[in-house]
């Protein structure tokens, strides 16, 4: 006897609500990475080499402000994203056409409901998702590529200066960023196109292969969508007051509108 198609597709998602209580171990777990890699790279390598002299000080000073700086960002968009409410689709809602019909019109703004609270968050929501890979990509790599130099050490036949548990942390340091360097690039791509051609994550695995996505208006406006029009703001886990006020997240093709994009000509 066979089952339906419906009753034996296994929805992955079903199960995300049994992940929920994971959430706080993997704040530990990230946070303990953070931990190792400060230890790591201030404490035991760079920090010390502030008080060598010569280039050795002046290479120390570069590392330690692009590293600071890169955590700040990082730790700033990972927050965001863990705190912030990406919204969700509102009770009752049904689309007016097929949402997957790539030869389909494009939407206008009565086929949404109206605003809700939640409408900024689910836009937001994705551009941090990406500005957290984006900073922990650049982060790991920067860990990776000046703690390089003391790893190889570790196969010289030389006397490596340290402690054990101070050359314990570097090793184990290095091979940590190393793999989540390499990890999070697959994401940073992924949400790289996701976000130039205007779809989620979900979208991008359930829609029909259709020669256009009626949601594409344009790499520069797809982006715009997602990060706002304020350049200021691009690279950073918040938006500007105009365009909270103006991103209106159920109807994106209505933003930017052409009056903006008019103004922005002048």
């Amino acid at each position: 006897m066979y089952r339906s198609g419906a009753v034996m597709a296994w929805n992955v998602f079903k199960f995300c609500t049994a992940l929920r209580g994971l959430g706080s171990i993997m704040i530990l777990l990230v946070l303990g990475i953070v931990g190792v890699s400060y230890y790591a790279v201030v404490i035991t390598n760079y920090g010390p080499g502030l008080a060598a002299g010569g280039l050795d000080s002046l290479l120390a000073f570069v590392v330690l402000v692009l590293f600071h700086c890169l955590l700040v960002m990082l730790l700033w968009s990972y927050f965001s994203v863990v705190f912030t409410d990406p919204g969700g689709v509102p009770p009752n809602w049904r689309p007016a056409t097929d949402e997957e019909r790539g030869d389909s019109d494009p939407l206008t703004g009565t086929e949404f409901p109206a605003d809700s609270e939640n409408d900024n968050f689910s836009a937001g929501y994705f551009s941090l998702a990406f500005l957290n890979d984006f900073y922990t990509f650049l982060e790991t790599t920067l860990v990776t590529l000046s703690l390089l130099p003391h790893f190889i050490a570790f196969f010289s036949d030389g006397d490596i200066p340290g402690t054990p548990g101070s050359l314990a942390t570097t090793f184990l340091a290095f091979v940590l960023n190393l793999a989540f360097a390499l990890s999070v690039m697959g994401f940073l791509i992924m949400h790289i196109s996701l976000v130039t051609a205007n779809t989620t994550t979900i979208e991008a695995y359930e829609k029909k292969t259709t020669p256009k996505w009626r949601y594409d208006l344009g790499r520069k406006r797809n982006f715009e969508q997602v990060f706002g029009m304020d350049k200021k703001y691009w690279f950073i886990p918040a938006y500007s007051e105009e365009d909270l006020r103006r991103i209106p997240a159920l109807q994106g093709l209505e933003y930017p509108s052409k009056p903006d994009l008019d103004a922005q000509e002048f």
